[in-house]
């Protein structure tokens, strides 16, 4: 039987149109991450990585990501 997950919103979301915050769902297993835009894309970790990320993203580990524009 699958296990029904609640999704609740950032509370950093802004709130005026509803559609621009990110959402998170806790199994006792993982953790699932979604953008409001796109429901259906969901992003399944557990806290270890996860906690890694921010942890790197809050002390500046990380670099910005290579440009994409062309050339």
């Amino acid at each position: 039987m699958a296990q029904d997950i609640h999704w609740q919103k950032s509370s950093f979301s802004d709130g005026s149109e509803g559609s621009t915050c990110v959402e998170v769902a806790v199994t006792p297993t993982t953790l699932h991450l979604r953008e409001s835009d796109h429901p259906a894309t969901v992003l399944t970790t557990t806290r270890t990585p996860l906690t890694h990320l921010l942890q790197a993203i809050r002390s500046g580990e990380l670099s910005d990501p290579p440009s994409t524009s062309p050339r």
